[in-house]
């Protein structure tokens, strides 16, 4: 995987999509990457969530990758196992290969250690609960027992009280201070001493408990107040700076999230357990501004230090900055409609397993995807790659695509398939194209076809208003890249005869639609081969 952002983001719930969102407005290189295990996956429903009150918890994060996703944020599954912090770059281990970043954000959220309570796991989320302002008025009114034996057990006792007056607080043995007994009485709340031994339920809900002494008390809810673990263990070997409170040890952070190291933020119930979905939300959007900031400030102060000119040759900027640049810094490129020429050849086929080459932002994978097709797309440029997943989400694909952004220069195909596919694979930075195709034609099974549909520009009326050849190019990474005809595309992929069958060598004439909705007659080379070997 082994990839350059400016922003790494571990942990995508509210707080990382958040900063996301933010950094991805910024036009920030930003990678995503998480677990899919947020805090609240056990709640039914979010509340006191301005906008969406009462969604679904999966809903508001399915709804906040798109956003996010449409702004060039690249999403990686997976764990965070490490991070080693340097002076000008953070690079997390994963357990699908390294990623380097200018900063990171931790937004890892924490897990909630439960009281050993025979039966009260099985109904956490749902009639076992812990903050009164997501659950409390969906329970009001009701029989409600406050769990004790925390330190903040006493604190939950007297807020729950705001929404029932049946309030039993189960003290957990009897050793409470003499005035907050007074104090609870008061306001007629029952004091239960005897231990609560089991969580007592029937048809799936909370029904009450079982008291050591065998009494059975019947509940509509209960509050516990589960012991909060904060997910920050790949952290462990920085040695940041942490503050002790009486909801355990959690990271040191400024108001904006900043760690002890300069280049770490952290975000959300990792750093603040008592956040709930708004806070964590508002707590990922001030971190991902003052990511951001920092960013600007040291790239001011690098100009100002070294006034260094830019690059001006294609061998002064990788092939990776060049490609993300161009589709990071627009909007979409392309049409996101399939090529008309792969698709008159590719109909033909039955489909199976295939494998685009460049498959810049999708329109090519997504259709292939609806023919039937378990597709593997890969490009250079995570922000091409990203919007051809959201493409894919948007038509209902997306569980036949698999998106790898990587540059293919280096990047070696697995598996077999029966269909490797490269449209106008040419690039106007250096790429070692031949050798690419090779590689992936090795992976064709017997019967299976490479399929190669390429401009031909064989005189000036050929070439359409557009091209690169009709304009200057808009910078001077650029440089004109080789166009082959069918006849020399065979030569130069220089595949075995005995191995391979010609099926399509020919120039076919299309009328094509430019980025400006021009129109004009266009020629490509189409060549199919099938491996019968």
């Amino acid at each position: 995987m082994e990839q350059s952002y400016d922003v790494l983001i571990v942990g995508g719930s509210a707080a990382g999509l958040s900063a996301a969102l933010t950094l991805g407005r910024a036009l920030r290189r930003v990678a995503v990457i998480d677990a899919g295990e947020p805090r609240n996956r056990f709640a039914v429903h979010m509340h006191a969530v301005l906008g969406n009150e009462g969604q679904e918890p999966g809903a508001l994060l399915h709804q906040g990758r798109d956003e996010a996703a449409a702004y060039g944020v690249t999403f990686l599954e997976g764990r965070a196992r490490g991070v080693i912090a340097g002076d000008r770059a953070v690079t997390v281990a994963t357990d699908q290969g390294d990623l380097t970043g200018r900063a990171l954000i931790v937004a890892t959220g924490l897990t909630d250690e439960l009281p050993a309570l025979p039966g009260l796991a099985e109904h956490w989320g749902t009639s076992v609960l812990h903050c009164p302002y997501c659950h409390g008025w969906e329970v009001r009114g009701q029989r409600i027992g406050v769990l004790g034996g925390s330190p903040m057990s006493t604190h939950q006792a007297q807020l729950v009280r705001q929404w029932t007056d049946q309030l039993i607080f189960f003290t957990a043995g009897g050793d409470l201070d003499p005035e907050l007994r007074h104090r609870l009485e008061a306001r007629g709340v029952e004091l239960v001493d005897t231990p609560v031994s089991t969580v007592l339920g029937e048809d799936g809900r909370l029904s009450g408990v079982r008291l050591e002494d065998g009494r059975e008390v019947p509940l509509d809810a209960l509050f516990a107040a589960p012991r909060p673990h904060p997910n920050d263990q790949l952290l462990a070997e920085l040695d940041l700076d942490r503050i002790e409170s009486p909801m355990g040890s959690f990271l040191s952070v400024d108001p904006m999230g900043q760690t002890s190291h300069p280049r770490i933020w952290a975000a959300g119930n990792v750093v603040n357990a008592a956040a709930n979905v708004p806070v964590s939300i508002a707590a990922g959007t001030m971190a991902a501004g003052a990511v951001n900031m920092a960013l600007v400030t040291e790239e001011f102060d690098d100009a100002v230090a070294d006034r260094a000119p830019e690059p001006h040759t294609s061998e002064d900027v990788s092939p990776e900055d060049f490609w993300e640049t161009r589709y990071a810094e627009s909007g979409p490129v392309w049409s996101g409609r399939v090529n008309p020429t792969m698709a008159d050849v590719v109909a033909e086929l039955t489909p199976g397993e295939a494998l685009e080459l460049g498959c810049g932002e999708g329109g090519d994978a997504v259709w292939l995807a609806e023919q039937g097709w378990q597709v593997t797309a890969v490009d250079i440029s995570p922000t091409a790659v990203a919007r051809g997943a959201q493409g894919a989400q948007q038509r209902g694909v997306a569980d036949r695509i698999t998106w790898i952004a990587h540059d293919l220069a280096s990047w070696q195909p697995e598996g077999a398939f029966d269909l490797v596919t490269a449209s106008f694979f040419h690039s106007t930075v250096e790429l070692p194209r031949t050798e690419i195709l090779q590689r992936a034609a090795a992976q064709i099974r017997p019967g299976g076809h490479l399929l190669v549909v390429s401009h031909v520009f064989e005189n000036d009326d050929d070439i359409p208003p557009w091209a690169w050849r009709r304009e200057p190019a808009a910078d001077d990474h650029a440089k004109e890249p080789t166009l082959l005809t069918p006849a020399e595309e065979i030569a130069e992929l220089a595949l075995h005869p005995a191995h391979w069958a010609i099926v399509v060598e020919e120039i076919r004439r299309r009328e094509a639609v430019g980025p400006d909705g021009q129109t004009a007659k266009v020629k490509d080379g189409v060549v199919l081969l099938r491996r019968n070997a």
